[in-house]
């Protein structure tokens, strides 16, 4: 981590702050398209890496400020940060979740992309603080597994941001429960991360309404990791 905090976005990084600022702005409309939050709740980051710099030393994120609406969202708007969350461009303060992204940014060298909302069906498994069991073609498709849940963590620090690695590190699941808080999601850039969250949702809303007529059959563990390599390596165009 740097022990001097960048000022200022590099020359060589500013083309792809700039468009990782088109980017996120965008994606941050993907949120209450599919009902994941509500009021301001929520938040999409993306990191933009220097390759210049070794490991993640100057990457930087771009997410959006504390409080915006929705309908007030613009590229403009967003606000960059190091990965110790301090402000390095924009006028606005960072939303109050950046400490925990930092953190999932300088732990985890392979995320490009986090999302955080209080979905209902995802938020309300986190209150149970229980994990959503691999009940689902499309659970063992996206998350290759059940999504785990988090520890309890207080926002305002990097508490929560070492939650998210600690249970998402080693684990297939792009997707985890911070108990209490609601889902946090993970991706090899925003984009992949939003769909994430987007079928966090929807398994967390299916496996409730399953077991509200009876207890749900598990998938074998070998069809599991079929399923998950399928998804991952053969689905869509190539």
């Amino acid at each position: 981590m740097p022990t001097t905090p960048i000022t200022a976005v590099p020359a060589h990084l500013r083309t792809a702050v700039d468009a990782a600022k088109v980017k996120v702005a965008a994606l941050h409309a993907e949120l209450p398209r599919w009902e994941l939050v509500v009021w301001t709740a929520g938040n999409v980051s993306e990191r933009v890496a220097d390759a210049q710099v070794p490991g993640t030393d100057g990457d930087l994120l771009v997410i959006k400020p504390s409080g915006l609406s929705y309908d007030d969202i613009t590229a403009d708007a967003m606000v960059v940060c190091d990965l110790d969350g301090n402000l390095v461009e924009g006028d606005r303060a960072p939303s109050s979740d950046t400490a925990a992204h930092a953190y999932v940014y300088a732990h985890m060298p392979e995320v490009g992309g986090v999302v955080h909302t209080h979905s209902t069906y995802a938020t309300a498994w986190a209150a149970r603080g229980e994990e959503i069991p691999c009940v689902l073609t499309m659970m063992a498709d996206e998350f290759g597994g059940p999504v785990p849940v988090g520890p309890f963590a207080i926002i305002g620090d990097d508490s929560i941001g070492r939650g998210i690695v600690e249970t998402l590190r080693g684990s297939r699941s792009r997707a985890v429960l911070m108990q209490n808080h609601g889902p946090f999601t993970i991706g090899a850039d925003a984009k992949a991360a939003v769909k994430a969250a987007v079928l966090c949702e929807e398994v967390a809303r299916a496996v409730h309404v399953a077991r509200q007529l009876g207890e749900p059959l598990p998938i074998a563990q070998e069809h599991v990791d079929s399923l998950y390599d399928r998804y991952q390596n053969v689905y869509g165009q190539r």
